[in-house]
């Protein structure tokens, strides 16, 4: 058997994962997708069991290497980290390339973890999850207890995955107009580092004139500012 088979036989159990979810799909249904015989999965991967964890972690491998983390200088200070980091996290959630069986086999497993999230976490959330974390810990007070660092650290993730989970239904609430004017990537980047800055205390807080007026405004009539400066 070759490497080409080994591939085949990968790509169609993300397929058919993705489509069936792990207890559903069946070696004989995924052999038949990739045109192998049944012991390609043995002689491979050893079981399905492990063909699930291997092609769930093919999916946000391929996912990390399409949209890498940036490589900051030292000198770079953190609240730009931070507005990097969650801009790197939607695009790779919500990017032109983000389409197919691996990021809906990748959302089914955090939605539905089994324990290929087990191995997810420990060679790919955890990472990048500590990487956020020493972002925060330059921002928040030295005596800042850990859980509530995790809890901050959750709660910017948190904001980057609803776009993912529940983007189509947010469109569908506020209307396409508005859905079109204010939720391109970049926008809703700016947005969540704005709003998790402010809860930081590194800027203006929410409410504030500096803080609601934000960007210019795509469906405002006129310009923003001072009318005698426009004159």
């Amino acid at each position: 058997m070759s490497d080409d088979t080994q591939q085949r036989l990968l790509e169609a159990a993300g397929r058919v994962f993705a489509d069936r979810g792990y207890r559903d799909a069946t070696v004989r249904e995924i052999c038949a997708e990739a045109d192998v015989n049944l012991a390609a999965v043995n002689y491979y991967f050893g079981d399905k069991r492990r063909l699930y964890i291997e092609a769930v972690k093919c999916a946000h491998r391929s996912m990390i290497e399409q949209v890498p983390m940036p490589e900051w200088p030292p000198e770079t200070p953190p609240q730009e980290r931070l507005q990097q980091f969650v801009r790197t996290l939607l695009n790779r959630m919500l990017g032109e390339k983000n389409v197919g069986w691996r990021p809906r086999l990748m959302l089914r497993e955090v939605i539905e973890p089994t324990e290929a999230c087990r191995e997810l976490v420990d060679q790919y959330f955890r990472p990048h999850f500590e990487i956020l974390l020493g972002i925060l810990r330059q921002i928040v007070p030295a005596d800042t207890p850990p859980q509530v660092l995790h809890q901050l650290g959750f709660s910017v993730v948190g904001q980057c995955l609803f776009y993912r989970v529940a983007g189509e239904i947010a469109g569908m609430m506020i209307g396409p107009r508005e859905h079109a004017a204010y939720y391109s990537r970049e926008q809703l980047a700016d947005h969540i580092s704005r709003v998790s800055l402010a809860a930081l205390g590194c800027v203006a807080p929410f409410g504030s004139v500096s803080f609601a007026r934000g960007p210019a405004d795509p469906l405002s009539t006129s310009s923003v500012g001072d009318p005698a400066e426009q004159n």
